[in-house]
């Protein structure tokens, strides 16, 4: 705590003027003198570091170029690391050994050594420079099937035990040793100002006091405490703190945005949990995909050489982001020069590698990158390895830990994850209802009852932790299983019904709701509400008060979020947050024992404010710290406003259609194939072309929630389209794994396909890009068919200009319905469409 009074002292100089760079702009100049100096503690020996200069002096130019590029294992092959002597690897959130991203622990540990074997493969004359990989291990190993996974950053916030976060590095550590991997991108040391942020339950807390109480913590859990002993003599490997710098403070809560903040706040808030790091020899540092005034941090001299390096003392390696460097200034994936004068040591190349090598080379052989300045990289790069002692251990298969199976998921690393679950969950209300009495009949409702994917969040098994069955999870816990167990345990018993539909009468009733995984950007928000289709839980909360019978809530999620009216319908309402795989811990603080005592007492702590309203910046409904004790005893509640304070519903621009309606801005239009005689339909019923398309309303979900088309055989075709006369930028959403999801019904047999397509507005575009055929649909039934965003881009769509994301043509009769277009995720498809091959 002492280097976080350095940051917070009043004392702090006022900022000085000093002369500007000519690349940045005024508001991106940094005063390094104004950061605390930090002392890094000695983690090489001289010895080591003598070893380190006899290496670089030998090292071909090629191997210096190759040693500070990072390719993902589903871009690059053993063969391709032997021939261009790449530094490292990392596992994308999509990637896996042979392309399967469930791909079981012994695989990965098999690649390990495959890729071990051919970075030591090289010429006589040149040094052997074993391979480093990197894994995003962000809340337990959680790319491998059967890892423990511990709730993320947001819950172990509420927590507040720093001895907890360090036993859980140690456990991450111990699990990412048994298949090989020696360095994790881990802590995210984020301090969230906008919830709306799609990030924002990577970061602990908005507290930077509290993040940078962590921030040692879980790096000494990871690495051991600093000092000259190699990392994997132990069962550690290395850390990664990310994103410097302020990427919990941009604008308007986008991911990859600007943070347009003074240098004070940026110091003060931002950097804070830097010091701590330092301090505890964190060997890595990852910069942000965002910007500081305009910026990009990936090529930011002033904050990475200046302030990190050389004010901080920071002695291992930077890497950037995934591809980052191709948003620097002047910069593109395949070349970036820039950053490496900004004091990049390793660029994160996933599937640019290749281009960014040869360029790279190039630039330093003509004098574009400085010797000097590639040299320094190269020695930072080699000094991780000797710290982490990848020179002396062997190939990963033969160092400690490796190939422990057993260790994946023991009991004793899952009773830490539930105890973490535990510590970090919130009690908000309680009317009396809690805890649950011993040998009762417990109902458990909700769409998130019994779904572990959905609990552990993001960056589980995939990037966007979508589309995950409870079969992927062995010895993990769903909430439902949970309380069965514990309903049990009480001589008492519980019944799953998702909708809330009970066989027999419950003494109380568990529903349980939230947010749907997501990660990075496509977690962004507008405002801070659930989307509308994940409310209905709340309405099932409302029938079975009704009917008398109590009812707990337990909300999943990664943020604080306008909620009012599950408030006010249940009578004890639990925050989980996102809690990984043990959701028996969830039940743990539910139920009371034999004595009507509780079982254990709530000790969590909100670690952001809970707002009042879906406004960001809005009135507080809790204050940071808030949290209420069964000790408290029951309280009473005064029913809360139910007005979100905001115009948008929550589906924050990717809901197109729905309800028979266009969203603002968006028309429903009727023409020819070629876009002659279009009209736009307003009311219902309606007929266009000459009455040859007759447009009524069907049910969906409610009274004439769709719309229904019957279409004759026409020479000139026809088409339905979504159009808006301003274009729309998709193209953030196709770097993920988004989808145009259609629901559709198909009212009579199709005489022949329904062509899709999309429209844009750039100059590459054209009038339309066909991108998938319907034909094989079932007659009468509701399917919510998927297009991935990257088909579009495929087809050669431009996504920063889509002016209709969705276009059906018909030449022959066919009779359909439409109740839904939006953007959303595989899990929510019943139907994928192949992308285009030409």
């Amino acid at each position: 705590m002492a280097s976080v009074a350095i940051l917070a002292s009043s004392a702090l100089p006022a900022l000085a003027d000093t002369a500007q760079r000519p690349d940045y702009p005024v508001a991106a100049q940094v005063h390094p003198e104004q950061w605390p100096e930090v002392a890094f503690p000695i983690v090489l020996t001289e010895k080591s570091e003598t070893r380190v200069q006899a290496i670089l002096a030998r090292m071909t130019l090629e191997q210096k170029v190759g040693q500070i590029i990072q390719a993902d294992i589903a871009s690059v092959t053993p063969d391709d690391v032997r021939r261009y002597r790449l530094g490292s690897v990392l596992n994308g959130g999509n990637s896996g050994p042979g392309g399967d991203d469930f791909a079981p622990a012994e695989k990965w540990l098999e690649l390990a050594d495959a890729l071990y074997e051919a970075s030591i493969d090289v010429p006589p004359n040149e040094p052997r420079i074993p391979i480093i990989w990197g894994t995003d291990a962000v809340h337990g190993h959680s790319n491998i099937v059967g890892a423990t996974i511990f709730p993320h950053n947001v819950g172990l916030g509420a927590a507040r035990d720093p001895a907890l976060i360090e036993r859980i590095g140690q456990v991450t550590a111990v699990e990412i040793r048994v298949t090989g991997q020696e360095w994790t991108f881990a802590p995210t040391v984020a301090v969230p100002q906008d919830y709306r942020w799609g990030r924002a339950y990577e970061g602990y807390s908005s507290d930077p006091a509290l993040v940078a109480a962590y921030a040692g913590a879980m790096i000494r859990g990871l690495q051991g405490p600093a000092s000259t002993t190699p990392i994997l003599a132990g069962s550690h490997v290395a850390a990664s703190t990310k994103h410097y710098l302020a990427d919990g403070g941009t604008t308007d809560g986008r991911d990859q945005g600007d943070a347009a903040i003074s240098e004070l706040e940026l110091r003060l808030i931002h950097g804070a949990p830097y010091i701590p790091a330092m301090e505890n020899g964190v060997a890595t540092v990852m910069t942000s995909f965002s910007s500081w005034n305009g910026v990009k941090l990936a090529g930011h001299r002033g904050l990475v050489t200046d302030v990190l390096k050389d004010r901080m003392n920071f002695g291992g390696l930077v890497v950037t982001d995934w591809n980052a460097h191709g948003q620097v200034a002047g910069c593109s994936n395949a070349s970036c020069p820039r950053a490496v004068d900004a004091g990049i040591d390793m660029f994160m190349a996933p599937d640019s590698w290749r281009s960014l090598y040869d360029t790279t080379l190039a630039q330093v052989r003509d004098g574009t990158i400085a010797m000097d300045r590639l040299d320094d990289a190269v020695a930072r790069v080699l000094r991780v390895k000797l710290r982490l002692g990848l020179f002396d251990m062997g190939k990963p298969s033969e160092r400690a830990l490796s190939g422990q199976y057993e260790l994946l998921g023991s009991a004793d690393h899952r009773a830490v994850a539930r105890e973490a679950v535990r510590k970090s969950m919130v009690l908000l209300k309680n009317t009396g209802v809690l805890p649950l009495k011993p040998g009762g009949r417990i109902l458990v409702a909700g769409d998130a009852a019994d779904d572990i994917g959905r609990q552990s969040g993001g960056w589980t098994l995939s990037w966007q932790g979508t589309g995950l069955g409870n079969d992927l999870f062995p010895g993990a816990t769903s909430l439902w299983r949970g309380i069965e167990e514990a309903a049990a345990a009480t001589g008492g018993s519980a019944e799953l019904a998702i909708d809330g539909q009970f066989a027999e009468r419950p003494d109380a009733a568990i529903v349980v709701f939230g947010e749907t995984p997501y990660a990075e950007f496509q977690g962004d928000i507008v405002t801070l509400q659930l989307r509308p289709e994940l409310r209905g839980p709340i309405a099932t909360m409302r029938r079975l008060k009704e009917q008398g019978i109590p009812v707990v809530a337990v909300m999943i999620t990664g943020r604080p979020l306008y909620i009012n009216e599950a408030l006010n319908a249940a009578d004890a309402f639990v925050t989980a947050w996102l809690p990984g795989s043990e959701g028996g811990g969830v039940a743990d603080m539910l139920f009371s024992g034999a004595d009507g005592l509780p079982t254990h007492e709530f000790r969590g702590l909100l670690p952001a404010s809970w707002p009042a309203t879906a406004l960001h910046g809005g009135k507080t409904l809790f204050p940071f710290g808030y949290g209420l004790r069964y000790a408290d005893g029951p309280r009473g509640w005064i029913t809360l406003p139910e007005d979100s304070g905001v115009d948008d519903d929550g589906s924050d621009g990717r809901v197109f259609f729905e309800r028979g309606t266009p969203a603002s801005s968006w028309s429903l239009n009727i023409s020819h194939a070629d876009g002659s005689d279009s009209l736009r339909i307003t009311t219902i019923p309606a007929e266009a072309l000459e009455g040859r398309v007759r447009v009524t309303a069907t049910d969906y979900g409610v009274q004439e929630g769709a719309r229904s088309f019957a279409i004759d055989a026409n020479d000139r075709g026809t088409a339905i389209e979504l159009a808006a006369f301003d274009s729309t930028d998709l193209t953030r959403e196709t770097n993920g794994d988004l989808l145009l999801l259609s629901t559709v019904r198909i009212d009579a047999a199709l005489t022949q396909p329904l062509r899709m397509s999309v429209r844009c507005g750039g100059e590459r575009c054209g009038q339309e890009v066909p991108i998938a055929e319907f034909g094989d649909l079932s007659s009468g039934e509701w399917r919510v068919v998927g297009i991935p965003l990257k088909c579009f881009s495929a087809a050669g769509a431009e996504m920063n200009a889509i002016t209709s994301p969705f276009r059906m043509t018909s030449v022959g009769a066919a009779e359909f319905s439409i109740a839904r277009i939006a953007l959303g995720s595989l899990s929510e498809a019943h139907v994928v469409a192949d992308c285009p091959t030409d």
